[in-house]
């Protein structure tokens, strides 16, 4: 395989190598890693993700529960329904608005929360390795400032003026 040098400006590269194309195939990248070590708890990252999130802040609404994920609320539904299928997680109608359901982590769910951890905190481990402080620390930073360039152009945030 040969690799093509870098292009003088990351503009002027191909699609596929510019900052924008690196971060999706990174996301995705994440996303798979987590998904392959969850299977053996039968969870995808999502599923996990709220599991946690239930454990640490529940009870709690279904719609606040799609604004941490930033998706839907059919879509954060349907993953509750697997959880509440499994046992991992209970709805009960909200006392004050009987329209809402809280969400509430269950004995078993309490119970897969540690090993969910465990797994969280041996791969978290390894995509780090070769990446020292220093650089996690910038990288962050850039990623930051990315992400508030992106709300911005996409009328989530104010100009900067």
């Amino acid at each position: 395989m040969t690799v093509q040098p870098a292009a003088p400006h990351e503009l002027d590269g191909p699609p596929w190598t510019r900052v924008e194309a690196t971060l999706m195939a990174t996301a995705r990248l994440v996303r798979d890693a987590y998904d392959h070590r969850f299977a053996e708890l039968d969870l995808n990252l999502t599923q996990a993700i709220i599991l946690v999130y239930v454990a640490d802040f529940g009870p709690v609404t279904q719609t606040k529960i799609a604004d941490h994920l930033g998706q839907g609320r059919a879509a954060t539904g349907s993953t509750i329904d697997r959880l509440q299928a499994r046992g991992l997680v209970d709805r009960h109608p909200d006392a004050d608005d009987r329209r809402v359901w809280q969400i509430q982590v269950t004995r078993s769910g309490k119970d897969l929360v540690g090993r969910v951890t465990a797994i969280d905190e041996t791969l978290r481990t390894e995509l780090r390795t070769g990446i020292s402080r220093a650089e996690r620390q910038a990288l962050t930073a850039v990623l930051q400032q990315l992400q508030s360039n992106l709300r911005r152009a996409s009328g989530h945030e104010p100009a900067i003026v």
